[in-house]
């Protein structure tokens, strides 16, 4: 009995993720699919199919894929990038609705993937006090007036605030004050803009 439960809990484990990724993909495609499918196909009420809604489904959100990407590219374009600006002050010309478009764009613009760029490493740093740990992302390493009028060598580093990583605080440390960290910036950014509740798996130094 305890090989059988043993094997059963094996088979749980093993197909969980795959359950909950094909789960995911179909909510996904549910909400979009199903929010835009009215619009884009035109099906009569008397016949219903389940099979038949999945497939507009699918294929709505097909198009809608294919249209962002589309979008996308146009936004490139002088011509693109002049609507893009307009459609981006008539947002912010609205109540309330500019104020929450400035967040979201300040958090996307900060851990874009352009400017993900920027940060070459996670690190810990004893900040604000000694004892106390504050995770940021080692910015620069390269010598400026900083290091010239400090008489020693120090490294940048950005510590963003939690839950909003758009602020924060820039340090300069000498290097022997700077832990760097094994998980990527990928996970270093979201185990900050969740307050720690994201925890990476562990890395063994090389």
């Amino acid at each position: 009995m305890a090989a059988v439960r043993d094997a059963f809990i094996s088979g749980i484990l093993l197909l969980t993720p795959l359950l909950v990724t094909i789960w995911a993909f179909y909510k996904i495609i549910s909400l979009v699919g199903g929010t835009f499918r009215p619009i884009i196909f035109y099906r009569a009420p008397s016949a219903p199919s389940t099979l038949v809604d999945l497939g507009l489904d699918v294929a709505s959100t097909l198009i809608i894929l294919v249209g962002i990407t589309i979008l996308g590219f146009i936004s490139r374009d002088v011509f693109g990038r002049f609507f893009v600006r307009v459609a981006e002050r008539f947002v912010l010309s609205i109540p309330g609705v500019g104020a929450v478009y400035v967040s979201v764009k300040q958090i996307v613009d900060t851990f874009g993937s352009s400017s993900r760029h920027q940060f070459s490493k996670v690190v810990l740093v004893e900040f604000p006090r000694k004892g106390c740990w504050a995770m940021g992302f080692l910015t620069n390493r390269s010598q400026g007036e900083a290091q010239r009028r400090t008489g020693r060598e120090v490294w940048t580093v950005f510590i963003p605030t939690t839950p909003n990583p758009t602020g924060g605080y820039v340090l300069f440390l000498p290097p022997e004050e700077i832990v760097e960290l094994d998980m990527s910036i990928g996970e270093g950014m979201k185990m900050i803009i969740s307050g720690g509740a994201f925890i990476p798996s562990s890395h063994p130094a090389a």
